[in-house]
């Protein structure tokens, strides 16, 4: 009786996981595959001349400046959770207003790039955000460019401006959508005059000590205030390190959890049951959100080890925020110098509209535009003004303008 009862299927948002297979084996008839560093990184290239079957009727841009060549091709980075899936409506647009091709990548744990274990003890983790910043100058050089311009979203943003800084001579602009990248509140310039009185020299007539032995008793009292001073140096020191031991033992822990068979059973379950709910979260019309856009989204839940892969992909970010060579994104933002647009969906409830207009006073000379009734993917909900407002940018950067649209934030 008990023997004849089926075993009831594993699905994850609508997938069956007991049929999960290569990445290879999804692919669609574009797909491309280039090996990086072991990995096999699934991309997609458009270019101006290609027909694209999905580009369902995106035609309306107008010609006119056709013969304003941009002459940069451009690499698209998606968000977390995304994949070149995300950027299919928008590659052949931007590739007709750049005059020059398009290229998307599918970064490590999303959409059909290969999930290598990365308990290989590889010098480079390919879950990390440095890889895929290596992977995107890669491309760079596959499209046999001297520079490039970067768009990424959401989290995609973090690895175009990282690569901003590993290599500004290879990034012809940058173009941030929906950027998740937290900008700080304060614009800290406080230069504090160090010339708060060096206690004068007294001369004889102010000097109101009767006797030597308080100049001594100052001198004593001067030394044990640098002595304190030195000591209470030394305590923060020690008890800055043991703080910073206790936070990288709790990363360790969260990560060894996160790896345990537990850890892979709780993402399975943050997945099914959030996963679809948060497209549709990201859109601001979720009836918008048909079943071919789910599917989109979904379809790498098929490949083999994506669990893992994805847990990984955490662990990486855990330990990279860590590290302490260099100093926060936040606090580098100032030292762009290429031209850049932000661009936000006014009803983004992932990342709020506000904290991108924050962000785009932080790059000094940065282009900021709000696209209504748009959630946090204007590029997927509201294609024909987003590719509008990148073409005006690119108007305003590498030809004439004649109207110029955008906010200059200085």
């Amino acid at each position: 009786m008990f023997g004849s009862r089926q075993k009831q299927k594993l699905q994850v948002a609508g997938i069956d996981q007991d049929e999960l297979v290569d990445p290879s084996v999804l692919a669609d008839p574009d797909s491309c595959f280039l090996e990086f560093n072991g990995v096999r990184v699934h991309h997609k290239v458009c270019d101006a001349g290609q027909p694209n079957a999905s580009q369902e009727g995106i035609d309306s841009l107008s010609h006119s400046h056709q013969s304003k060549r941009t002459n940069f091709p451009m690499v698209l980075l998606h968000g977390f959770g995304a994949s070149v899936f995300s950027w299919d409506r928008a590659m052949k647009p931007l590739a007709k207003i750049s005059c020059s091709k398009v290229l998307a990548f599918d970064r490590p744990a999303f959409g059909l790039t290969s999930r290598p274990n990365p308990v290989d003890n590889r010098a480079l983790n390919p879950y990390s955000t440095t890889f895929s910043v290596l992977a995107t100058l890669h491309f760079i050089d596959s499209l046999a460019a001297d520079k490039a311009v970067l768009v990424g979203h959401s989290a995609g943003c973090v690895v175009a401006v990282e690569a901003y800084f590993e290599a500004p001579e290879r990034v012809a602009a940058l173009i941030l959508v929906a950027p998740a990248i937290v900008a700080s509140f304060t614009s800290r310039k406080v230069n504090q005059s160090a010339g708060k009185s060096q206690t004068d020299k007294r001369n004889p007539e102010s000097s109101s000590s009767p006797c030597k032995k308080w100049n001594v008793f100052g001198k004593i009292l001067s030394i044990l205030s640098n002595f304190a001073k030195q000591v209470a140096q030394i305590l923060t020191g020690i008890v800055k390190g043991m703080g910073e031991m206790l936070n990288s033992l709790y990363r360790k822990a969260l990560a060894s959890f996160l790896r345990s068979a537990i850890g892979l059973v709780l993402m399975r379950m943050v997945i099914s049951k959030f996963g679809t709910a948060a497209v549709r979260n990201s859109w601001y019309d979720p009836k918008q959100v048909t079943e071919h856009v789910l599917q989109g989204y979904t379809k790498p839940l098929r490949v083999k080890g994506w669990d893992r892969a994805l847990v990984e992909h955490t662990v990486a970010m855990l330990t990279e925020s860590k590290l302490g060579s260099k100093p926060p994104l936040s606090q580098r933002l100032s030292e762009i110098a290429c031209p850049v647009l932000i661009v936000t969906g006014d009803k983004d409830r992932l990342v709020p509209a506000w904290n991108s207009e924050r962000l785009s006073r932080a790059i000094t000379g940065s282009c900021y535009e709000v696209i209504k009734n748009s959630g946090h993917l204007p590029h997927e909900e509201r294609v024909e003004e987003f590719v509008s407002i990148v073409d005006m940018f690119f108007q305003k950067v590498f030809g004439e303008v004649q109207e110029p649209h955008l906010q200059v934030v200085s």
